[in-house]
């Protein structure tokens, strides 16, 4: 089964780190990429650019609008994904729970099964 781990973090907080924080927190990364790579289980995933680069479209009642910045006011922004191809969903939180933003407090990951193409499964 496939699931999508969303990264949730604040915008800004690796610019705030040091250099040897950054380090050690992209070397923890690099290494889950490594062992999910050997494993099998990565699919794929991306970070995303800065939430200021971002636009909204929403429908509107004369038709639509595009908006600057994310769609909510939050302290936690969609920051990137993983997707993962794993036996369990525990499986697949144990994955989320090993990612650095988790383990030290500076971000969350949601994670969701990915329908196949019917969505009748879920």
């Amino acid at each position: 089964m496939k699931y999508m781990l969303l990264i949730w973090n604040r915008p800004g907080f690796v610019e705030e780190l040091s250099e040897a924080e950054r380090n050690v927190i992209f070397g923890e990364v690099d290494e889950i990429m490594k062992e999910l790579t050997e494993s099998g289980e990565l699919v794929g995933g991306e970070a995303l650019a800065h939430p200021a680069q971002t636009r909204t479209v929403r429908a509107t009642a004369g038709g639509t609008e595009i908006t600057d910045g994310p769609f909510v006011e939050s302290k936690e922004q969609f920051a990137g994904y993983l997707t993962v191809d794993c036996e369990t969903p525990e499986r697949a939180a144990e994955i989320a729970a090993n990612w650095p933003d988790v383990r030290r407090g500076l971000g969350v990951l949601e994670v969701r099964a990915v329908m196949e193409q019917a969505g009748t499964e879920m």
